[in-house]
């Protein structure tokens, strides 16, 4: 995503729902960030990542469903603020309406980019904190880290990217990134 806001406007939902087919934008506070096109590697990361929960929801024959980006989420009821999480899992049913999450996603995960890099650690962890989001992980492939933000329990974790990593929404599932062989 690039870090570039432009500072000429200040936008509504209206506006991010009225943009051209293929083009994707986030919006904190009004203000508008470019989501650059990710790289195949990012990809990778996302793919392996819904795999894992949709087979874990699957097996558990859960409530929950699994989304990738773009998919937008709407966090606060308001007209300036938009998100497209990487992935976002979704345990309220009645949350999910034609636009995607109306209100917080229960686990939220950004994979970093080199231009996402501060929007990631600092603004979307501070309002995703503020929305209700229960669980927030940033799988850094360039530090190679994982950060795992339990707001619920009020902790903040890190991982080597290739430990297993427990999902706090769930009591019997760990992530082993390992596996993807990063």
């Amino acid at each position: 995503m690039d870090s570039e806001k432009n500072d000429d406007f200040n936008f509504t939902i209206d506006d991010i729902l009225n943009l051209p087919e293929g083009i994707h934008m986030e919006m904190i506070d009004g203000m508008v960030y470019d989501m650059a096109t990710p790289s195949p590697f990012h990809q990778e990361i996302v793919a392996f990542l819904v795999h894992k929960i949709a087979a874990h929801i699957e097996r558990k024959k859960g409530k929950c469903v699994v989304y990738p980006a773009p998919f937008g989420v709407f966090l606060k009821d308001d007209k300036k603020n938009y998100l497209e999480p990487d992935v976002s899992v979704v345990c309220d049913k009645n949350k999910i309406s034609s636009r995607g999450c109306e209100g917080a996603p229960d686990w939220v995960i950004e994979v970093v980019s080199p231009s996402s890099r501060s929007m990631d650690y600092l603004r979307k962890l501070h309002i995703y904190k503020q929305n209700g989001v229960r669980l927030y992980w940033i799988v850094d492939p360039v530090s190679m880290y994982v950060t795992v933000c339990d707001f619920a329990a009020d902790t903040r974790t890190q991982y080597i990217i290739d430990e297993k990593i427990p999902v706090a929404i769930y009591d019997d599932l760990v992530i082993d990134m390992g596996e993807l062989d990063i």
